[in-house]
């Protein structure tokens, strides 16, 4: 008999447990960003698609990236600007990424892999067009704050490099990383 009282007990308390609402979150993120960098081009943008993973983990972020940009800039000689060119960069990739929930302010970290593509057309035949294309891996860090739940601006600092992880120490003194200013939608 009392067996019977602590499982109706147990049973009573997991089912009104199971009743309770959950928080109802947004399970997918899409972004739209400024992006400035070093290299030339330096000036483009880019968007970004997230997805949510593992949403019972409480205060922990964990989610899936790909991302997405585009630099192109016209070169120019002369006095009387002279068009001899334009270079055209684009790169996509997927990234894991973490981060942890601060009340408004949301930092993450994270790391990807992806492609990027260099062309350079010349309509003047000044030099050879081409294209170069490379494989890269990159990581970022970054913060986006949410005073509307479904819009949230974000800041990030992305660092890519073709090299490998040994010879990174080399690569991060030529500075190849890029300051990435936008918005987010959440759905």
């Amino acid at each position: 008999m009392k067996v019977k009282k602590i499982l109706v007990a147990v049973a009573t308390f997991a089912l009104t447990f199971s009743m309770m609402p959950e928080k109802a979150s947004a399970q997918w993120s899409l972004g739209a960003s400024y992006e400035i960098r070093d290299e030339e081009p330096q000036n483009g943008f880019g968007v970004r698609l997230e997805r949510d993973i593992l949403n019972k983990i409480p205060v922990v972020n964990l989610k899936l990236r790909g991302h997405f940009s585009y630099f192109s800039e016209d070169n120019y000689v002369g006095e009387n600007q002279a068009s001899y060119g334009k270079i055209e960069n684009y790169d996509y990739g997927l990234a894991a990424v973490g981060g942890i929930s601060l009340g408004l302010l949301s930092p993450y970290v994270g790391t990807g892999l992806g492609s990027t593509t260099t062309e350079l057309q010349n309509p003047e035949g000044a030099f050879d067009e081409g294209s170069e294309s490379n494989v890269f891996w990159n990581g970022f860090v970054g913060a986006e704050v949410s005073p509307i739940p479904t819009l949230k601006p974000f800041v990030e600092y992305r660092f890519q490099s073709a090299e490998s992880f040994d010879e990174l120490q080399n690569s991060v003194s030529t500075s190849n990383g890029r300051l990435i200013f936008g918005i987010s939608l959440s759905f």
